[in-house]
């Protein structure tokens, strides 16, 4: 049975998406998943830098042509196997999106779960993750510009045929209206990651910070799209993850 391909999108830079996928990754290899991150951010890829995972070939070496998928498999923290991006203009301009449809057709042979973290805004390059997604999962903040962009994206997956999961809202506060972001999206909002200010350390936060509210709210976003990934449910099944803890 092929794995399920999961793309992380958003409309604009510093919403979280990153830091969700890698702890969506570390939570659900925790819960028995082998779990594939791409980073396929190809202008300013930084997942690997996040984790502090060092790595001589990267998803960018297979776009040009000159590294193969097993070549650039890397182990990293909590267990998940990352594809890392090169941040250098070069490898950027020498990178070529399409080749991306082989890369996660490979990966989906191999893996329980495929999360391709991309790129901010509606690039074009961009448009590939969104067609390869079984499903996408948008990142927003409460913030108004944020959440436009937001649904932009969500139109553009729309265009191409994917199929949105949801919206999940970071940062969220005690003066964000969740009930007003809801009824601004015409697809259904999996809940909130609380803006947990004091929490200092390295991603992912479900390992370094467990105890963390931002944390627990990760486990059960995970928990939730389990259903998603086994074909149970689809985004507006879910019980929404709250933005404070429940226990």
């Amino acid at each position: 049975m092929a794995g399920y391909v999961c793309t992380v999108a958003g409309g604009n830079g510093g919403v979280g998406k990153t830091t969700t996928a890698v702890n969506l990754a570390a939570a659900l290899e925790a819960n028995g998943y082998d779990v594939a991150l791409v980073d396929a951010d190809l202008g300013m890829p930084n997942v690997s830098e996040m984790l502090g995972v060092d790595h001589e070939q990267s998803l960018h070496d297979i776009l040009a042509g000159r590294a193969t998928v097993s070549e650039t498999l890397t182990e990293a923290p909590a267990g998940m196997t990352l594809i890392p991006g090169e941040p250098a203009l070069e490898a950027y301009a020498e990178a070529e999106p399409q080749k991306l449809r082989t890369v996660i057709k490979t990966l989906r042979r191999a893996y329980d779960v495929v999360l391709v973290d991309t790129a901010a805004g509606l690039r074009t390059e961009n448009t590939v993750p969104l067609e390869l997604a079984d499903g996408v999962l948008l990142l927003t903040t409460p913030d108004y510009v944020s959440l436009t962009d937001t649904t932009k994206t969500g139109e553009l997956a729309t265009r191409v045929d994917s199929e949105i999961i949801g919206a999940l809202i970071v940062r969220v506060t005690e003066e964000s209206d969740m009930s007003e972001i809801r009824d601004a999206f015409e697809f259904p909002v999996l809940g909130g990651v609380p803006a947990d200010l004091d929490v200092v350390g390295d991603e992912p936060l479900v390992v370094t910070a467990p105890d963390s509210e931002a944390a627990d709210a990760y486990r059960q976003l995970a928990e939730q799209l389990e259903r998603v990934f086994s074909g149970d449910a689809c985004g507006s099944d879910l019980q929404q993850v709250p933005a404070t803890r429940t226990d």
